[in-house]
Order: structure tokens, then C-alpha cells, then sequence
């Protein structure tokens, strides 16, 4: 059959040769009216047809798979269709502005060389996005004609390109982790840590065009920091506006074991239709996804809501690039997305916590009587977690129920467990490489460039010299979170800082600062 495809190409070239100077007298006689129809007909002028079209478009794949390997082959292109082929123009269509921002940077020479090695007439290849709306419930996917997808995508028995189907008007056989009636946008305290990832939930949750800019959302932060309250906060904002809509929350875990009842009671097709129609995937603790089966369902179902304009969002304690356990194709497609990080509260925010959380206290107890200098003083000294603060909480209001006169100092006593330092603190090399661009006055991202300037470099090597001794990162990985860098640079690095520092005072105290600003900061 290849053959065929191809010997028919081979004469179609020859022939197109030929039939292209009647084609431009063909052109000269068209009236300005025939023009003006032809511009508003839906019919497009292309002098190949579907089936050649077809046959270069798997012909340039497989070389393109050849040069680039298996691995960035699927990350990259496995989502990519054939839009357009005309004599001197392919348009190639990716889901989203990030794919063809990287294919472009990435990739742009070698597939504009691949075509021209096919076609010798092609002059230009462009990378669109196949659209920037959300696609109607009522139609998943519409096409006028058959598109030519590759290879991976259409031997995929989860992700379909064209599905049509009716929108239910309620949430019945919708499955999913039960949500907390607590957990609300009105009760979530907003401050300078959480502002921005706020600010994309609501977003998300009202439905806003703008939302589409960063599909998949990633929320990642440690413990206790709010992540779970603003992922349920989404569901329920997103389920009051539209009470027809397909919204899940889910935990990794409870993915998992649906997954795997699904498979064992042989109704794992079932469990993908039900996914198949969600509107809005909101997936909490994603560091707890394991098994490589599960994990590739879970690409396959992320790549077609993706694929289809549903949004996506997901939270974990960690960035996606630090998520080692996850397939590096899940954490490729997380990475297309936008990582916001939620941080500790600081002082004002915790003081704000207290005050609400006695505010509900008093809803149900009007005799409960704390003073603002007991909740400031909690603030200052317990400088955890949200969840920290909860408990600090709980246990006054505990003990002050038989110890109506709490003083400073038995408030210390009681509270010493979440004041007194507990298990080391974990140092993100995000946060050394924030801290070092703040203190130097540089971009994170002129940290992670190839800029060799004396005002980056020694910033650079100062981080990563950081990162060596603050964190048990392998020299490799931190060589990766430093732009791709190879490990003996993040070596070279390390002991350039090394030998500096034996004579040079003013770079020893910089280094003591520095540890010291991150240290405050890890949680």
C-alpha cells in the first residue's frame, strides 16, 4: 500500500508541473466577482489531493520519528495533524499556543527541511493552534473532513477524534472524591502567598475566556498550605454556575483504585466514557499517581481533554519537573500547562485564619471569648501551615473551655509542639534560585539562560553551588533544573564557588545570607 502511495506521488509531482501554467492563465482570467466568490465559497483551491496528502504527512513523520527519537517524537508531535497541503505552503495543527511555541523554537529548521526533502516546492511550513474556544458540550470534536492524525493517536483506543454526544442535566453516574461544604472560595483566606493561584482558580471556576491561557493549571504546595480548599473551592463555584456541567474532583489515589476496579470487574470501557465527557478535571495530590498502565490511561485522558479545549487542573506538593515518579510524558503535558505555587502565610495572613476560624467558633458557641492579643500572639509564634494554625487553634479553644484564664505562658506551654522546631525543613531548588535572582538582582530566568555576562554568571554558580549543599539533589538534576545544563557544569560551579570563598570575605557573607533568607522560606 506504501508503495502505491508512493509511486502515486511521484506522478503527481510530475503532473503538477505540468497543469501549473494553465492554472495561472486559468487565474488572470478570473473576474474580481468570481474572486469575491470564491473567497466567501468554503471550497479552498489545492493541488493535492487527500489521499497524497495523507501518504507525505506519514512519509515526513517517520523520518521526523527517526531523527528525533521515539521519546520527543510522542511528547512533541503526538498531537500533531496535517491542516493544510498546498504546492508551497504546510500548515501543520497543535492544541495549544505552547505546543507550537516549542515546536517552532525546538523543531522549526528540521521539519521545514523534512517537507522540502518530500515536496522540493515547499516554501514555508507553519505550526497554528487549532483554536482558542472552548469546544460546545454538544459537539467534542467537529470536522468537515477526515483529518489525517498520526500514528499514535489514532491506534489509541481512549482518546477518539471525533465524538458527538448529548449533555446530561444533572450529575447522575458522575463519579468522583466526595467534596467538603467548607471549602469555598468565601472561606478561603486570600494574601500574598496565594494571590496569583487565586486570582486562576476564580478564573477557571467562572468560566473566563482567559482561563484558556493556562490549560492545565498546576497548583503545587506543601502540606497544609491550601491546595485541596481551592481545587474543591473550583468544583463547587464551577457546579453552582452550571448545574449541567461535567465537573470531577478527584484525589491521584481514588483515580487509581477506580482504575483498577474498572479493570478488574472488566468495565474499564465504561469508566473511560465516563471520563471521556468531563468538562472540568480537577485532580488533587498527583505525586500519588503510580503504575506505569494507570499512568498511561491517565496521558491518554489528559491529552484528549486538553485536545478538546476542557480545562484541567491539578495540585501537588511538588512542581511537575520534580514529580520523578511520573511518566515523562504526563509530566511534559503538566509542564504545558501553568505551575503556580502557593507559599506560607505570612504573619498578616495567619493572623486572618485565627480571627475567621473564631468567627465560625462563635457561630455556634456566642460565649466563646478569645482576645486579639492571644490570636496575635499565636500568629508571631506558630509559623507553619495553615493547617498548623488550625490546630493551634483547636487546642486553645479546647483547653479554654476548663481553663477560662489562659495566659502568654501557658499558651506557650500548650502550644510548644507547633513552635518548637520538628523535622528538618525541605529546601526547593526553586526557592534557592528565587532567593539568589532577588538578592543579585536578576530574572530567574537569566539564571537558567545561556547569558555568559559577568552580572549572571557568578549568580548562577552561586546557585547552584546552593543547590549542591541544601539540598540532596543529584548534580544531574540540578544540571536540568538550570535550563537543561550538563552535570560537570553544575560541578565546575561548585568548586569555583568552593575555591572562592577560602579568600574572599564579602562572597562568604553573601553565601550566609543567602542560607539564611532560604532557610526562612522552606516549609
Amino acid at each position: 500500500m506504501v508503495d502505491k502511495l508512493n509511486s502515486k506521488a511521484s506522478s503527481f509531482k510530475r503532473v503538477s508541473v505540468n497543469i501549473l501554467p494553465a492554472e495561472n492563465i486559468i487565474k488572470n482570467r478570473i473576474t474580481d466577482c468570481d474572486r469575491a466568490v470564491f473567497r466567501n465559497s468554503s471550497i479552498e483551491p489545492s493541488l493535492v489531493s487527500e489521499e497524497e496528502s495523507a501518504a507525505a504527512f506519514v512519509r515526513v513523520m517517520a523520518q521526523l520519528k527517526a531523527q528525533v527519537g521515539v521519546e520527543a517524537y510522542t511528547s512533541w508531535f503526538g498531537r500533531v495533524k496535517l491542516a493544510e497541503y498546498s504546492h508551497t505552503l504546510i500548515k501543520l495543527s497543535v492544541p495549544t499556543a505552547f505546543l507550537r511555541s516549542w515546536i517552532n523554537n525546538h523543531y522549526g529548521s528540521l521539519l521545514t527541511h523534512l517537507w522540502k526533502q518530500e515536496n522540493s516546492a515547499i516554501l514555508r511550513v507553519e505550526v497554528v493552534v487549532r483554536g482558542m474556544e472552548r469546544v460546545s458540550r454538544d459537539v467534542v470534536c467537529k470536522t468537515s473532513a477526515p483529518s489525517v492524525v498520526l500514528e499514535e493517536q489514532a491506534a489509541s483506543s481512549f482518546v477518539e477524534s471525533c465524538v458527538e454526544h448529548s449533555v446530561k442535566n444533572s450529575q447522575t453516574g458522575v463519579f468522583g472524591s466526595p467534596l467538603d461544604s467548607r471549602y469555598t472560595f468565601e472561606s478561603f483566606v486570600e494574601g500574598a502567598s496565594n494571590r496569583v493561584a487565586l486570582a486562576a482558580a476564580r478564573s477557571i471556576a467562572e468560566g473566563h475566556k482567559s482561563a484558556l491561557r493556562f490549560n492545565p493549571l498546576f497548583i503545587h504546595a506543601s502540606v497544609g498550605l491550601g491546595k485541596t480548599h481551592l481545587l474543591q473551592a473550583i468544583a463547587s463555584s464551577a457546579l453552582k454556575r452550571l448545574t449541567s456541567a461535567r465537573v470531577i474532583y478527584l484525589t491521584a489515589e481514588y483515580f487509581m483504585w477506580r482504575f483498577a476496579t474498572a479493570i478488574r470487574d472488566n468495565d474499564a470501557l465504561s469508566f473511560k466514557e465516563q471520563l471521556r465527557d468531563i468538562d472540568l478535571l480537577i485532580i488533587d495530590d498527583m505525586q500519588f499517581l503510580q503504575g506505569k498502565s494507570i499512568q498511561h490511561e491517565f496521558c491518554h485522558l489528559l491529552n484528549m481533554l486538553l485536545d478538546s479545549a476542557k480545562q484541567v487542573v491539578v495540585a501537588a506538593d511538588r512542581p511537575p519537573a520534580e514529580l520523578e515518579s511520573l511518566d515523562l510524558r504526563v509530566r511534559s503535558r503538566l509542564q504545558g500547562g501553568v505551575a503556580l505555587e502557593i507559599e506560607a502565610p505570612d504573619y498578616e495572613m495567619r493572623l486572618q485564619m485565627l480571627r475567621q476560624r473564631l468567627k465560625v467558633a462563635r457561630q455556634d458557641d456566642g460565649m466563646i471569648s478569645i482576645s486579639d492579643d492571644i490570636l496575635e500572639y499565636i500568629a508571631k509564634t506558630v509559623l507553619g501551615s495553615g493547617r498548623d494554625i488550625e490546630g493551634a487553634f483547636n487546642q486553645l479553644l479546647f483547653r479554654q473551655s476548663f481553663e477560662s484564664d489562659l495566659s502568654l505562658e501557658r499558651i506557650d506551654e500548650l502550644l510548644g509542639h507547633l513552635t518548637r522546631p520538628g523535622e528538618p525543613k525541605r529546601i526547593r531548588i526553586e526557592e534557592i534560585q528565587r532567593t539568589v535572582a532577588r538578592h543579585y538582582n536578576v530574572s530567574k530566568q537569566d539564571l537558567l539562560s545561556n547569558r555568559r555576562t559577568r552580572t549572571v554568571v557568578k549568580p548562577r554558580q552561586v546557585a547552584m553551588y546552593l543547590a549542591k549543599v541544601l539540598t540532596p539533589r543529584s548534580l544531574p538534576e540540578i544540571g536540568r533544573r538550570f535550563g537543561g545544563r550538563d552535570h560537570t557544569t553544575v560541578l565546575h560551579a561548585v568548586r569555583k564557588i568552593e575555591d572562592l570563598v577560602c579568600g574572599d570575605q564579602t562572597l562568604a557573607k553573601e553565601l550566609e545570607l543567602l542560607k539564611r533568607l532560604i532557610g526562612e522560606q522552606a516549609v
